[in-house]
């Protein structure tokens, strides 16, 4: 029972990633389980057996997300976009008790309080200011592109780690979004009809970005752990005001789309269902 929801919070995690405005580490602080993914990430090689059980079935969930529901909730976005946003609000909110948890009865001070501003102000500057959504790249295998994908896997990591960072925000406006979320597409195609060519075309582009993800994830994590150790209370109140600017920047970077009343009510029930999915995921 406990595998099979670590895959549904994979899932989730999974589809937070490829959602321009939404980051996989506020699904992963919302769901209750960003310090065991930490911990299980940093202790990979000292504890190698104990740290892949515990990834696995969030790796499983994420790459089945990210595979097939990457098309659904794209379409989704399209066509409804203000109950789909609400969706995934609600499941922000629905984890804001575990991150109250860990920060209740410890002593505020102004330097938690200046974190939380700073670090709120910043996701909703980002969102407001990095979304130059008309450029996009073209991807060719190269030596310079293959560099180029090895920061671009980097950088879209910081969004499966940082609570409230969506690297695929700050991938869309380098203009790299589009391209490499064409190509895994294009790859899934090339693998499922055994086109030789399309299936080296995609491992020149993915292969790299990949690494760069890989490599990014363990730096962050790292860095993370270390923070939560020296600073618990201020890294929390960070994390905090990433995860409460969230909302704002879907809201900002997906828009709502025509308002009618059926559309509010429908958006009120994706919040309450996206609520409860936060709340039975975290317990």
């Amino acid at each position: 029972m406990n595998f099979l929801k670590d895959i549904l919070r994979g899932a989730m995690i999974g589809v937070a990633n490829i959602i321009p405005g939404v980051s996989g580490g506020t699904m992963m602080v919302s769901m209750g389980i960003y310090d065991k993914i930490i911990g299980a990430i940093n202790h990979l090689f000292k504890d190698f057996k104990r740290s892949i059980l515990t990834l696995l079935p969030y790796v499983i969930g994420m790459a089945a997300s990210i595979a097939g529901l990457s098309f659904c909730i794209t379409w989704l976005f399209e066509r409804f976009p203000m109950q789909t946003a609400f969706l995934f609000i609600g499941l922000i909110f629905g984890g804001l008790p575990v991150i109250f948890g860990r920060v209740k009865g410890k002593r505020i001070n102004a330097g938690a309080v200046l974190l939380f501003i700073v670090f709120f102000a910043l996701v909703i500057l980002l969102q407001i200011f990095g979304g130059d959504r008309g450029v996009v790249r073209e991807l060719k295998p190269s030596v310079s592109v293959v560099m180029i994908m090895l920061v671009m896997g980097a950088i879209t990591s910081a969004s499966m780690i940082i609570p409230g960072v969506s690297g695929s925000m700050i991938l869309m406006a380098l203009g790299y979004y589009s391209p490499v979320v064409a190509e895994i597409s294009t790859f899934i195609k090339a693998l499922i009809t055994f086109d030789a060519q399309g299936l080296l075309f995609g491992i020149g582009i993915l292969l790299p970005f990949g690494i760069g993800v890989i490599a990014g994830i363990l730096l962050i994590a790292r860095l993370i752990e270390y923070l939560l150790k020296k600073r618990e209370l201020h890294t929390y109140y960070s994390i905090l005001g990433l995860v409460l600017a969230s909302p704002v920047a879907v809201l900002i970077g997906i828009g709502i789309g025509a308002v009618s009343l059926p559309a509010i009510l429908v958006s009120l029930v994706t919040f309450a269902a996206g609520f409860a999915a936060a709340w039975f995921l975290s317990r």
